[in-house]
């Protein structure tokens, strides 16, 4: 008996390291992953979030035991809270996308003042209906599915405990918010679109009648322009945007064009 008690302390202390190990990754992405990480969310709430999907990812990694020394321990929690961070900066850019892409959208429409301060960011009503709308979208296609994958494929990437090169990190942060900026511009296109051609049409107006108060005509167009654009291309835009988020859940590594 006497015997067997050091064995099974042994036991409990490489799991419960094990789930640490494994939690100090999760709640890092989980912080900063979309819907659940949002600050409207609250702590206890993410916190929760975070074990039930420590629970899940556990099982499905292999943790290295603990090397001997405290150098060792802080160089492992180091580690995996940068990883996680990264990881989740990757995901987070995604909801910034659809942010600027509303922002990009009210502004060229006239639109930017309306509802501004309805959300936890100062957003205009079409950021703000566009993220709200994202997030609702995501969690419909299984996002936590989709982030338990994810964050049981990233210990294949990043295998625990150790720190990836500050030079990929460096690359690979600068690609990602390059894509993320070109993808809200991309979802953004129509209105940019719009609004030059209002802004050129209401030009020629304007100097083949200068007495004709093109403004009065012209506010009411291009919020009725802007207003039926958001409700055609929403669909599309919100299409977009989740296969891009999903295919980065996919491989993380991989910049879509």
């Amino acid at each position: 008996m006497i015997a067997v008690v050091p064995g099974l302390l042994d036991e409990l202390g490489g799991a419960i390291w094990h789930g640490f190990v494994v939690f100090l990754r999760v709640s890092a992405v989980v912080s900063l992953l979309p819907a659940f990480g949002e600050r409207s969310v609250p702590t206890r709430v993410k916190l929760g979030v975070a074990v039930a999907f420590s629970l899940v990812v556990a099982p499905a990694v292999q943790i290295e035991p603990l090397a001997p020394g405290m150098a060792a321990m802080v160089r492992v929690i180091t580690a995996e809270t940068l990883i996680g961070l990264i990881l989740g900066v990757g995901l987070r850019l995604f909801v910034l996308a659809l942010q600027t892409a509303g922002s990009v959208a009210a502004q060229s429409t006239s639109l930017s003042q309306i509802l501004g301060g309805a959300a936890a960011d100062p957003l205009p009503a079409m950021g703000y209906l566009l993220t709200l709308a994202g997030l609702a979208l995501a969690v419909l296609l299984n996002l936590h599915v989709r982030a338990a994958q994810f964050l049981v494929h990233s210990y294949m990437l990043f295998p625990a405990g150790i720190v990836p090169a500050a030079s990929d990190v460096s690359q690979w942060g600068v690609a990602q918010i390059a894509h993320s900026f070109s993808l809200a511009f991309g979802l953004a296109a129509p209105f940019v679109i719009a609004s030059l051609i209002y802004n050129l049409a209401l030009g020629v107006i304007n100097r083949a009648m200068p007495q004709l108060m093109v403004a009065f005509i012209g506010a009411p167009a291009i919020t009725f322009a802007g207003l039926f654009l958001l409700f055609a291309g929403t669909p599309i835009i919100l299409s977009v945007w989740s296969d891009a988020l999903l295919s980065f859940l996919n491989d993380p590594t991989r910049v879509t064009p």
